[in-house]
């Protein structure tokens, strides 16, 4: 079996986000795997232990990239693809899932495990994308799975408990952060990273032109969130009850 891994260098989530222009910078600040791929490497690490998959990262980014890919490495993964293009500076999420299918493509997997979402985007459309393009099935919000012969058991998260969803690969699956504990690195783990290996590839060879992954969609202006404002106190003097109501209704709750 093999597995596709995608995952995402992406600004350290701890610190404060800089923009420049109308884009999150990410030249020059702290770069780290993203924490919600963490649990979609830890996810086919367990399967890999439990059928002896392959597992391959893949990744859309500048050079700076392989730090995130070496670091899925270090985890346990097999071998990485990292795919970096000037011409895909700026991409949307359907350009990106146009060039993760070639890419994936090359690792010829049964399964592709992604996050729900980055934490640089929350768009959380291109894992959908991506299964689309691949003419394949996708489960969501996967906070549990479990693979037997060539079918895949999942727990899927909803707003009032989880469905129980079962389907045959090959198939795209996300994964909530909660479905399990990452590993950290090994020292072992980390020198055996290095020698592991990382192909890099452009988008000539994918068979990709520029035009083909022009963004879609363009961010023309910013502006700051609205500060949250502070809540009204009510203090009882014996109406509290009804001004509540009224607060309520006001609020179309009631």
């Amino acid at each position: 079996m093999n597995i596709a891994v995608c995952v995402k260098h992406v600004p350290d989530p701890n610190l404060p986000m800089e923009m420049d222009g109308t884009r999150l910078k990410r030249a020059g600040v702290q770069g780290v795997l993203d924490p919600g791929d963490e649990f979609g490497v830890e996810s086919a690490l367990q399967v890999k232990e439990g059928f002896g998959a392959e597992v391959t990262l893949v990744s859309m980014g500048p050079e700076a990239s392989s730090e995130a890919l070496r670091r899925g490495l270090s985890m346990g993964a097999d071998r990485a693809i990292l795919v970096s293009d000037d011409a895909l500076e700026g991409a949307d999420a359907l350009a990106t899932a146009r060039v993760l299918h070639r890419a994936i493509d090359r690792a010829q997997p049964d399964l592709v495990v992604a996050a729900v979402e980055s934490t640089d985007g929350y768009t959380g459309t291109m894992p959908a994308a991506l299964a689309q393009l691949m003419g394949w099935p996708q489960v969501t919000f996967a906070t549990q799975v479990e693979i037997t012969d060539r079918t895949l058991r999942a727990h899927r998260q909803t707003a009032t408990g989880y469905h129980l969803v079962e389907c045959e690969l090959p198939l795209v699956v996300t994964v909530t952060a909660g479905i399990n504990e990452p590993r950290y690195a090994s020292f072992k783990g980390i020198m055996a990273a290095k020698k592991k290996p990382l192909e890099r590839l452009a988008l000539a060879d994918l068979g990709l032109s520029p035009d083909e992954v022009r963004p879609a969609q363009e961010i023309v202006e910013l502006s700051k969130a609205e500060e949250r404002r502070s809540g009204e106190v009510i203090v009882d003097e014996g109406d509290a009850a009804s001004r509540v109501a009224a607060f309520l209704r006001e609020a179309k709750v009631i």
